[in-house]
């Protein structure tokens, strides 16, 4: 088994924390955030890969013997990339709103809460 996958899944977090931790920018990191939340995809894809795995949709061609992937994996992807994106839309919507009422998008720029 290749480890490439782990590495490369390790290597996109790694891009979207040092993103977030040096974001100067409201927008750029709520992008950097969903590109750390996209390496949970890959790592979730390599867990999930059996090399020469097919659909585990059993029948005349697919008997008990032949590997299949694992369409549990495959579905805690998908559901990961739609909280990814329902929380990507989230904070854009709460940044656009920053954006009209305090006119910055800078963290250092935003005062604290007035109420």
């Amino acid at each position: 088994m290749s480890y490439y996958a782990y590495g490369v899944a390790a290597a996109v977090m790694a891009l979207g924390l040092i993103g977030m931790a040096t974001s100067r920018n409201l927008v750029h990191t709520v992008v950097c955030l969903s590109v750390a939340q996209s390496a949970t995809y890959i790592l979730l894809i390599a867990v999930g890969f059996q090399y020469g795995g097919v659909a585990p949709i059993f029948g005349n061609q697919v008997t008990q013997q032949t590997p299949v992937v694992d369409p549990v994996v495959q579905a805690l992807t998908l559901t990961d990339i739609v909280v990814s994106a329902a929380v990507t839309s989230m904070l854009l919507a709460l940044v656009i709103q920053m954006a009209k009422r305090r006119k910055a998008v800078d963290p250092d720029s935003l005062s604290g809460l007035e109420g």
